[in-house]
C-alpha cells in the first residue's frame, strides 16, 4: 500500500495534485534558501554519443539540446558507469560504481529481490567464465542523492523512468517527495503514445505522448516550488523500447532517410525529436518563470545507443559510428555518452571541456553545487566536477566501467572491466583467453576512436600499468567478479543451424539471424553435416550485415582434406552495419562435401538472415535455416484450477486440502486455468496462505489478446513464518480479465494455500477456489 503522506506521493491524478502535494512541505521547510541553485538533471535513456545533431548526426534533429549546449559546457569524454541502464542509474543515485553497489544488469523490474551481488553456481561448458548475479534493487541503506538534497532543504521530484525497484525501493523510499508516473518497468508501459498501460496513470487526451506528459508534470513541479530550491530529476523514457512515436513525426523523417547513412530509422528519429521537444519545454519554463539564472541544468545519458534491435523493418534503431559497439557493449559506443552542464554564473556557454567524467561524479558534483556536504563515505567512487567547471584541474584522471555479463549483442564482450586514462583504454576480459587467463584489448581511443587496432600484444608494459589500475579499482570497490569455469571444455565447438564455429568465435541465433562474434583473425564456420555437391559452378547467396573487418572468404574441400587458398574465393565486406545481399561465385573441380565460410577477417560481429547454395542452373542445392527457434515449453499439469508457469520456477500439487507450492527459483508463477471473462472494474483477491519462502508476492491480470506486462503487478508483503495468514489484494482493470497470475513469492521455498476467493469491489463473490482432493 502506498503512503498517503504529501511528502511521499506518487500523484496519479492531475497536475494540480502535484501542487497540493508539494506545497505543504515547501511552506514548512526549515532549510529553505532561495540563493541555492535549483538543480535539473535530465537523463536520457539509451541516447548514444552520436544521436544528436549537436554531436554530428545528419539525420536526427535536436535544436533544444544544441540550445542547452550554447548555455553550458559540453563534455565529449563523458562516460556512463555501465553499458546498460539500471547500473548507471544506481551510480547516479549513490555516487558508487556498479562494482561496489552490486547492480550490474538491468533486472530491477523483475519479481526477484536481490540486494547483494553474487556469482552463478555453474556455467555452460562452452563458456570460459562463470558470470555474476546482479542485485535487483537499490538498497535503502544508501543515502541517495535525493535524500541528501532533501535533508539540505530541497524539494525533490522524480519524473519518468526509475528501473531501480518497485516498493519498497521506489523513488518514494529513496528521498523523492513526488514520483510520476510511479512505474518500475524498463520502459513506458506498453507504448509511448497513449493508450498506456500504467496501472494508476492515465492519458489526458487520446494519443498523448508520455514524454510530453512527463515534461508537463515536471514543469508543474517547478511552478509549485514557492521560493524553495528544488531538485528536478527528469529521467526520460525516451528513447528506450518500445519503438513507437507520433505518426506525423515518423512521416516527416521518412522523407529524409539517406540509404548511405547507417542512422536510418524514422521511428527512432521521431522518438529523439520528442525527447528534444521536452528538453526545450524545461528550458522554456525556466525562462518563463524567471529562474533560469538560478538553475543548474545537467543533461546526461545512461548508456550508448541501441544498435541491435530492429525498428522499421530490418533497420537497427541507430548507429554509434564512428564509435564501435553500442548498448550492452564495453566498446566506446556502449559507454561514451553525450553530456552537457549549464551552471549560470560559473560555466561559460558554448564551450567544450575534454576532461574525463563519469556518471558516479554527478552525486558529489550536485551536492557541492548546492553548497551541501559531498558525503564521501557514501559517494565513494564519485569525484566532484566543480573544479573543472571553475576552470581548474580535474580531480579524476581515469574512468572505469565494470560489466560482469556477456549479452550477445553485436560487438559484445564476455564479462569485462575497463579503464581509460588519457588517450588509452584497456579492457580486461575475465578469464577470456583459451587457457582461462585474463585476455586484454588495448586501444588509443583518440587516434583510433573506432577501437579497431588492438595494441595489447605490442605494448605489454602499458597493459601491465593499466591493469594495475583495474586491479586496484576492483579491490577498492570490493567487486564481486566472474570466476573461471571449472566445467569449460576447450576442445568443444558450438554447432548451430548446420554450421560449426572455430575456437576464436561464438555463434548463436538471435533476432531471426545467425550471429557470429569474432574475437580474432581466423574466424570460420564449417558445415557441420557432410554435403554432396559434384564438380561444377555454384553460387553462395547470403544476406549479411557486419560490424567487423574484412574481407571474407569461402573455401571448400572433400574427404577431410585441409582447406587451401587454391580452393577458395574471397569477397569484399561492407562493414557499416547495414544489410547487403552477397553472391559469391564458386567453382568446384572435384566433388565437395564441406564448406568453410569466413564472414570476416578480424574482430567484430556479423549477422546473417539467410544462406543458400545454388548450382549453375539456379537450383537450390542446400539452404540453411537461420531463423530463431522458439524454446519449447512443457506445460505443467493443472492443480485445483491453477497451473504453474512453464518456466518451471514453481510446481504445485494438492495435499491435506491445500495447494502445496514448491518454488525453485526467483520467478514462480501460477495462472488461472480456465478463461475468466470478468468485466473491467475493481476486484478484491483474498487467500489464506502460509509460507516458508523468501521475497514478496505479486498479483497480475491480463486481457485475452496480450501477455503480462512487466511492472503492472500489485505487490504484497509475504509472512515467512510458516503460519497461516489471510492476504487481501485489490486491483483494477480497464479491460475484460481473461486470466489472473499469482506470484506467491520471489525466491526459493515452500508454501501452502488453503483457499482463494475473488470478489467484485462491492462484495459479490465471482470466483472461488477450494483445494480439496
Amino acid at each position: 500500500m502506498l503512503p498517503s503522506s504529501p511528502l511521499r506521493c506518487f500523484c496519479p491524478g492531475t497536475l494540480l495534485s502535484v501542487l497540493l502535494a508539494v506545497a505543504p512541505h515547501v511552506a514548512s521547510s526549515q532549510a529553505s534558501d532561495v540563493r541555492r541553485p535549483n538543480i535539473v538533471l535530465i537523463l536520457a535513456d539509451d541516447l548514444g554519443w552520436c544521436d544528436t545533431s549537436f554531436t554530428g548526426s545528419r539525420f536526427y534533429w535536436t535544436p533544444n539540446i544544441e540550445r542547452l549546449a550554447r548555455r553550458g559546457v559540453y563534455f565529449p569524454n563523458a562516460y556512463a558507469a555501465s553499458p546498460l541502464c539500471s547500473p548507471t542509474r544506481a551510480s547516479i543515485m549513490t555516487g558508487q560504481s556498479p562494482a561496489r553497489c552490486g547492480i550490474t544488469s538491468p533486472g530491477c523490474h523483475t519479481g526477484r529481490e536481490i540486494l547483494k551481488a553474487g556469482v552463478h553456481a555453474r556455467a555452460n561448458p562452452l563458456e570460459r567464465q562463470v558470470v555474476c548475479v546482479s542485485a535487483t534493487r537499490l538498497d535503502t541503506e544508501h543515502t541517495t542523492l535525493a535524500e541528501a538534497l532533501r535533508e539540505g532543504g530541497y524539494a525533490t521530484g522524480h519524473f519518468g523512468k526509475w528501473h531501480l525497484g518497485r516498493e519498497p525501493y521506489s523513488p518514494l523510499e529513496h528521498g523523492f517527495d513526488v514520483d510520476i508516473p510511479h512505474w518500475p518497468g524498463p520502459g513506458p508501459a506498453g507504448s509511448f503514445v497513449a493508450p498506456w498501460r500504467f496501472p494508476n496513470f492515465r492519458e489526458r487526451v487520446p494519443k498523448e505522448h508520455i514524454e510530453d506528459r512527463m515534461g508537463d508534470e515536471a514543469v508543474a513541479f517547478m511552478e509549485a516550488r514557492k521560493g524553495r530550491p528544488f531538485f528536478l530529476n527528469y529521467w526520460q523514457f525516451s528513447v528506450h523500447a518500445p519503438f513507437n512515436a507520433k505518426e506525423e513525426l515518423i512521416e516527416e523523417y521518412k522523407k529524409t532517410v539517406d540509404p548511405e547513412n547507417p542512422q536510418q530509422s524514422p521511428t527512432y528519429a521521431a522518438m529523439i525529436h520528442s525527447l528534444d521537444d521536452n528538453v526545450g519545454k524545461i528550458l522554456d519554463a525556466l525562462d518563463r518563470l524567471g529562474i533560469a539564472q538560478d538553475t543548474v541544468v545537467i543533461f546526461y545519458s545512461d548508456n550508448g545507443g541501441n544498435m541491435y534491435n530492429a525498428v522499421d523493418g530490418d533497420r537497427t534503431a541507430t548507429s554509434n559510428a564512428p564509435l564501435r559497439g553500442g548498448k550492452a557493449s564495453m566498446y566506446e559506443g556502449g559507454i561514451r555518452i553525450p553530456a552537457i552542464v549549464s551552471w549560470p554564473g560559473v560555466t561559460k556557454g558554448g564551450t567544450t571541456n575534454e576532461a574525463l567524467i563519469q556518471s558516479e561524479d554527478l552525486y558529489p558534483t550536485i551536492l557541492e553545487m548546492a553548497g551541501l556536504p559531498t558525503r564521501p563515505k557514501q559517494a565513494k567512487d564519485g569525484l566532484s566536477m566543480v573544479p573543472i567547471l571553475n576552470g581548474k584541474e580535474p580531480l579524476r584522471d581515469a574512468v572505469y566501467c565494470f560489466f560482469p555479463h556477456g549479452p550477445h549483442v553485436p560487438d559484445w564482450l564476455p564479462p569485462s572491466v575497463c579503464v581509460r586514462q588519457g588517450d588509452w583504454k584497456l579492457i580486461r576480459i575475465f578469464h577470456g583467453a583459451p587457457d582461462q587467463q585474463h585476455r586484454y584489448e588495448l586501444y588509443d581511443v583518440v587516434s583510433d576512436i573506432g577501437e579497431r587496432r588492438n595494441l595489447a600484444s605490442v605494448q605489454p608494459e602499458r597493459v601491465t600499468a593499466l591493469d594495475a589500475l583495474i586491479e586496484r579499482f576492483l579491490a577498492d570497490t570490493e567487486a564481486v567478479i566472474p570466476t573461471a569455469n571449472p566445467a569449460y571444455e576447450r576442445a568443444r565447438r558450438e554447432s548451430v543451424a548446420g554450421w560449426q564455429v572455430s575456437s576464436e568465435a561464438r555463434i548463436g541465433q538471435r533476432w531471426d539471424t545467425l550471429q557470429v562474434r569474432s574475437f580474432g583473425p581466423d574466424t570460420a564456420l564449417t558445415t557441420a553435416v557432410p554435403m554432396a555437391a559434384g564438380p561444377g559452378r555454384y553460387v553462395l547467396d547470403f544476406r549479411m550485415r557486419a560490424w567487423a573487418d574484412g574481407p571474407g572468404q569461402v573455401s571448400w574441400t572433400s574427404g577431410g582434406a585441409s582447406h587451401t587458398a587454391e580452393a577458395s574465393t574471397p569477397f569484399a565486406l561492407h562493414t557499416h552495419g547495414l544489410w547487403h545481399d552477397y553472391r559469391v561465385a564458386l567453382s568446384f573441380s572435384t566433388p565437395v562435401d564441406a564448406l568453410r565460410f569466413s564472414p570476416c577477417s578480424g574482430q567484430g560481429t556479423v549477422q546473417m538472415a539467410w544462406m543458400r547454395l545454388r548450382d549453375g542452373a539456379g537450383g537450390v542445392v542446400h539452404e540453411w535455416d537461420l531463423k530463431t527457434k522458439p524454446k519449447p515449453k512443457k506445460p505443467q499439469p493443472p492443480v485445483g484450477g491453477w497451473q504453474a508457469g512453464a518456466n518451471a520456477h514453481a510446481s504445485a500439487r494438492l495435499r491435506d486440502e491445500a495447494m502445496v507450492i514448491t518454488c525453485t527459483s526467483g520467478d514462480p508463477m501460477l495462472m488461472t486455468r480456465k478463461p475468466l471473462g470478468l468485466p473491467a472494474g475493481r476486484y478484491v483477491f483474498t487467500m489464506r496462505m502460509k509460507a516458508k519462502a523468501s521475497g514478496n508476492g505479486q498479483l497480475f491480470s491480463r486481457p485475452e489478446n496480450r501477455g503480462y506486462q512487466p511492472g503492472t503487478g500489485t505487490g504484497f508483503a509475504v509472512h515467512h513464518d510458516d503460519q497461516w495468514h489471510e492476504y487481501t489484494i485489490t486491483f483494477e482493470c480497464d479491460y475484460t480479465v481473461h486470466e489472473i497470475r499469482l506470484d506467491p513469492c520471489s525466491g526459493k521455498g515452500k508454501m501452502n494455500i488453503d483457499w482463494v476467493r475473488l470478489r467484485a469491489v462491492g462484495g459479490e463473490l465471482v470466483r472461488e477456489w477450494l483445494f480439496e482432493k
